[in-house]
């Protein structure tokens, strides 16, 4: 990876992969404070060495907002992308030399991706999931139902899963929309959690009942922290896409029906 440096919270990160991130902060977040005010809460909840980023997904530009902050709380963000993002030209490469986690489908491509998550944890990064597992299917843009691929991870490397709650950032780009709604400018906040307590279920064998029991312990976290920036409560129950007809993937049309597939995901697993 050529010569590395440690930043103040110990993470190692390659020369090539500073320049990239200074890069790509020099372009994103002048046009970010630009179209967005934005206040930044609770990031005296974020650990000190490795941990796993859970936000809420509303809209595409989630993961520029989340990344957003936590650069610059000095904590560089490495999302899990599919692994098709990767051959894309240019971008392709950025996301390489940014030090993203490419995340493919088979067996080996699977493990192979924890191998990386792990050695980001394991220098002390960050890594961030999408526990929904795509855009919110939620009618009023809460929470759904989640998956498993944060848990698993969480269990797996043993690092403390930081729940981020964040709104604001749908009023500029909605869900699903085509282009941006620059005026007025929109305000967002971002608001992070304490870990998520996943101790009595760490060293126990990863079956459905613990993972799934994971997963609601992460998904209750991410939602109270959305009510508390609606300042609203949350429904009862969160929206389960499978008891409404609607695929784990693809766009929604505005019946609420999956329009087409496509790479929405935001890097979840």
């Amino acid at each position: 990876m050529g010569k590395t440096e440690t930043t103040q919270h110990g993470m190692k990160e390659s020369l090539g992969t500073r320049a990239t991130f200074a890069f790509l902060a020099g372009v994103l977040r002048p046009l970010m404070n630009l179209v967005l005010s934005k206040r930044w809460e609770g990031l005296e909840n974020l650990p000190e060495g490795g941990f796993i980023a859970a936000p809420n997904h509303v809209t595409e530009i989630d993961p520029v907002v989340v990344g957003h902050m936590l650069y610059n709380a000095k904590r560089p963000p490495h999302f899990l992308a599919k692994a098709s993002l990767f051959k894309i030209p240019v971008f392709g490469r950025l996301l390489h030399s940014s030090r993203q986690i490419p995340v493919e489908r088979t067996t080996a491509g699977a493990n192979n991706s924890l191998k990386v998550a792990q050695e980001v944890v394991d220098a002390g990064g960050s890594i961030i999931i999408y526990p929904e597992g795509t855009l919110t299917r939620d009618p009023d843009l809460w929470p759904m139902k989640g998956h498993t691929g944060a848990a698993r991870l969480a269990l797996q490397t043993g690092a403390p899963v930081v729940p981020i709650g964040h709104w604001g950032a749908q009023e500029l780009f909605p869900r699903y929309a085509k282009k941006l709604h620059l005026f007025p400018r929109k305000r967002v906040r971002v608001v992070v959690g304490r870990p998520v307590d996943l101790e009595d279920l760490r060293g126990k064998p990863m079956t459905k009942t613990v993972l799934t029991e994971a997963t609601t312990r992460i998904m209750d976290a991410v939602t109270a922290l959305v009510a508390e920036l609606r300042q609203e409560p949350a429904p009862a129950e969160r929206w389960d896409p499978a008891a409404h007809g609607q695929g784990a993937t693809g766009r929604l049309d505005p019946t609420g029906t999956v329009k087409e597939p496509k790479n929405d995901d935001g890097g979840a697993a």
